[in-house]
């Protein structure tokens, strides 16, 4: 899958959302956005690298100690 193809089904995802509110204004959406992809993300690449921290965290360009944390939010670890 090509990121753009992850965007546009982002973006019809968000267009739904905000039509489902009707007139009800949106709160704290981009909270809502990051938990949303957040924790898959985590999950699936953690699964492919066979929850190699070090090698997860150089796959998402993050420091190793910040995906620590961040699996640790999302209670993907102890």
């Amino acid at each position: 899958m090509k990121p753009t193809h992850i965007a546009e089904c982002v973006r019809a995802n968000l267009e739904g959302y905000l039509s489902d509110l009707g007139s009800s204004e949106p709160d704290r959406m981009y909270n809502m956005l990051i938990c949303a992809v957040e924790k898959p993300l985590l999950e699936v690449v953690m699964q492919h690298t066979e929850h190699n921290q070090s090698k997860a965290a150089q796959w998402l360009g993050l420091n190793r100690n910040t995906l620590r944390k961040k699996l640790l939010e999302h209670k993907l670890i102890a």
